[in-house]
């Protein structure tokens, strides 16, 4: 719900669309002019600094583009498709002005609309980070994290969380020490300056050294992640992995009754920890269910709902990875329903860690501890290389990391198309 006080970007938003009118002529560049800029400045309270003295000089803002909270707002109005560029002119969207009288649904199309910004508040040039470029993967991890989190999280481990997703489709071996630290500190300082500008939307409230969502941004990430109301049918499943040798793999996972098994596949690989890199198919009785490809003869996935299949008591296997071939259970426990301070999909149980992908199977499994837990074994370093390990106690089959799991399926959900 949207509070009685808008935030101060859906204000601001607001502002800037009344005074862009019937429209407003932009510079060759397709920036706003300066002599616009320095009357927007201080109608929208943008704190943008339009000329400093530094000793006996005198530094003047000479475009609009030097002034990153001014350009927010205007990307902001561009990104809910209040205004739109034509030619050398900022013109309204017509048909969605109406949105300006209406709060809740503006402040949910900036929202959603906000991994499209990086670029409008972050630096460029010399001192530009990862994020800026990788804007929609880090700034959903932040959010995912900090949905994942029952209170606030520190600010220190949401840096290192965006900077391990805005990393990954890097190769950064060859850095020197101060190239690696230089990355570090500007993804560092531009999450930080994300949080602030969600701070700005009302989504996040920053206190000290940590952030949290506030709950108007955890109603957004529900509505965004189209999780169930209050009330709503929710199934307790248990996802046992079959054929695994000593310790059991299992998950419990509260997930929506109607959720489309496509999404249940997601759900499994994250609460499990697989990678998703193979194909898969569910199997009920003789029927199977998977990605509408004509060679398999599977009955479409994205169409058929978990509560259409099973009811509590129930059973259906899942198998990843036709290689590998990993056979899942999937015991519907019992029937429950949604609370509204309830996230969904969440895990709240589980046991043992996740086999490696490509490890063979359950056999290869097997085998792979076996040759971990004998540091004589010929093959031991050959292991802890393919692993990428440096010690086999960096490997526990035994442990199971909860938070991880939450912090996976809500990730998981986020990078969907259709999320």
């Amino acid at each position: 719900m949207v509070p009685a006080v808008k935030p101060e970007l859906v204000e601001q938003v607001c502002a800037f669309t009344e005074w862009v009118g019937a429209g407003r002529k932009l510079t060759q560049t397709g920036r706003l002019t300066l002599a616009d800029a320095k009357e927007l400045v201080p109608l929208l309270k943008t704190g943008d600094v339009l000329e400093q003295t530094i000793g006996d000089h005198v530094y003047r803002t000479r475009s609009s583009e030097h002034l990153p909270n001014l350009m927010l707002v205007v990307e902001c109005a561009k990104v809910a498709r209040l205004v739109r560029k034509t030619g050398q002119r900022l013109v309204p969207v017509k048909k969605n002005q109406a949105l300006l009288d209406d709060p809740q649904k503006l402040w949910f199309a900036l929202f959603t609309g906000f991994d499209q910004l990086g670029q409008a508040f972050l630096h460029s040039g010399f001192s530009e980070s990862l994020l800026r470029r990788e804007f929609a993967d880090g700034s959903r991890a932040a959010l995912a994290s900090l949905y994942g989190a029952d209170g606030a999280v520190p600010i220190a481990n949401l840096c290192t969380t965006v900077r391990n997703v805005v990393s990954a489709p890097y190769i950064l071996d060859d850095l020197t020490e101060f190239q690696s630290e230089m990355l570090r500190s500007t993804n560092d300082r531009d999450t930080k300056e994300t949080l602030e500008v969600l701070q700005r939307l009302g989504a996040v409230t920053l206190r000290g050294d940590s952030a949290e969502l506030t709950e108007l941004g955890r109603s957004g990430m529900r509505r965004i992640l189209g999780e169930p109301e209050a009330g709503d049918p929710i199934y307790q499943v248990k996802i046992t992995l079959l054929e695994i040798e000593g310790l059991p793999v299992w998950r419990r996972v509260l997930v929506p009754a109607a959720i489309p098994l496509d999404r249940l596949h997601v759900v499994i690989q994250a609460a499990m920890g697989w990678e998703n890199y193979y194909l898969h198919h569910f199997v009920d009785g003789e029927t199977y269910y998977g990605e509408a490809e004509a060679e398999l003869q599977y009955r479409d996935e994205r169409k058929v709902r978990l509560d259409e299949l099973v009811k509590p008591g129930g059973r259906l296997v899942y198998n990843y990875d036709f290689g590998d071939s990993w056979d899942h259970e999937i015991l519907v426990e019992e029937a429950t329903v949604a609370t509204s301070d309830g996230r969904y999909p969440r895990c709240i149980a589980g046991q043992a860690a996740c086999p490696p992908e490509d490890v063979g199977g359950t056999g290869g499994y097997a085998r792979l501890i076996q040759i971990l837990e004998d540091p004589g074994h010929p093959e031991h370093q050959d292991v802890l290389g393919w692993l990428g390990l440096d010690d086999p106690g960096q490997f526990d089959p035994a442990h199971f990391d909860l938070d991880g799991a939450n912090q996976r399926l809500t990730l998981g959900d986020l990078y969907r198309p259709n999320a």
